[in-house]
């Protein structure tokens, strides 16, 4: 408890600055950041900035737990969403290291724990459910106007969760999970058995829907994803149907728009334990590192052959960002933040913190 109220009253200065692995206010000119959704060993929810030399970081209490986050272009901004079926999404300023502005998202609604910006930076587009009838919504708010709620765009389906634009600046890709929720009900699955998810593409201006892609089978939740330069995507499933039936976990929507699913080898696909978490592009070469929490696993995947080229072993890999030199952060949920540099044998532990990150680096 006296961490946490240091934590709170501005990560008080010298009973905190004391190591290198302590939580101290960054040095004004310090620029790169890497921010996430973390938890405290006493439970409580906190968006975590943590400097890319590993040494400075800071820490804002939130009222509930975090997800994923975008960056707003052209600005400081970056903004984390609240994990389903949260109901606000936070704006924290990267210059003052402080939150900037809170955004619920509305009596009768919820988000999936992601978003994305255009890239003017104007407008976000966010997942979430409306609770009257489990619809799932793409959900617009202009940040030029103090993050007011614009319009919404139906996607036909339930449970939308990760967004990324395509290299076009016009297309939203969504990975839909299919998965009915309710606040009510806490995080429980409502409708397993008439599940129907699909990965997406929308034109973000109208909200016509361009692509419908399903899974082989219906309970292959499809959640998270990212996009290469040339338009290939590559999304992660999460089975949710019997514990001895094995799918593929993985597929891929090439530049040319053919959609197919990769097929990892059984012994690897069994390891996973129906469950992938952060999918990661390198920004210099064809590869794609995808993170497995229940294996303790991050695989390395070319992506444009669609083959497993490693696999290595990370403890409760959670999320994943490219490093910018063909290679990958990777936090854990047990408190590491790695490397992982392909053509290695392990991934680098480039420090130890006491706290449980969540599965995406921002």
């Amino acid at each position: 408890m006296q961490r946490r109220q240091l934590l709170k009253a501005g990560l008080g200065s010298m009973a905190l600055a004391m190591t290198p692995l302590s939580w101290a206010l960054p040095a004004r000119e310090e620029a790169a950041w890497l921010y996430s959704a973390v938890d405290d060993p006493s439970g409580g929810h906190y968006i975590a900035g943590v400097a890319l030399d590993g040494l400075a970081r800071f820490m804002i209490e939130v009222p509930e737990r975090c997800h994923g986050g975008c960056l707003r272009p052209a600005s400081q901004q970056a903004v984390l969403f609240a994990r389903r079926p949260g109901t606000r999404m936070h704006v924290l300023d990267g210059d003052s290291r402080q939150l900037f502005h809170s955004i619920a998202a509305g009596e009768g609604y919820h988000f999936y724990g992601h978003g994305v910006f255009d890239t003017a930076g104007r407008y976000l587009y966010v997942t979430a459910n409306r609770l009257e009838d489990s619809a799932g919504l793409v959900r617009v708010y202009d940040a030029d106007n103090g993050y007011v709620h614009m319009h919404d765009m139906p996607l036909g389906g339930i449970g939308p969760h990760e967004l990324k634009l395509m290299p076009d600046g016009d297309t939203l890709v969504i990975g839909l999970g299919g998965i009915q929720t309710h606040p009510d009900y806490g995080r429980v699955k409502l409708n397993l058995d008439s599940m129907a998810p699909a990965l997406m593409l929308m034109d973000r201006h109208s909200g016509e829907i361009l692509a419908r892609h399903e899974p082989s089978h219906h309970q292959l939740s499809c959640r998270h994803l990212d996009v290469a330069a040339d338009g290939t995507v590559i999304a992660g499933y999460q089975f949710e149907g019997p514990e001895w039936e094995t799918h593929p976990l993985i597929c891929r929507l090439d530049a040319q728009g053919r959609f197919s699913e990769l097929a990892l080898p059984e012994e690897v696909t069994v390891t996973l334990k129906h469950y992938t978490a952060s999918v990661a592009f390198s920004r210099e070469a064809n590869s794609v590192l995808v993170t497995a929490p229940r294996a303790n696993r991050v695989l390395l995947l070319d992506a444009l052959q669609g083959r497993l080229v490693a696999s290595f072993t990370l403890p409760d890999a959670a999320g994943a960002r490219c490093d910018g030199n063909g290679g990958f952060w990777v936090s854990s949920g047990q408190g590491g933040l790695y490397r992982v540099t392909p053509g290695t044998a392990t991934p680098e532990l480039l420090t130890n913190l006491e706290l449980r990150w969540d599965n995406h680096l921002t």
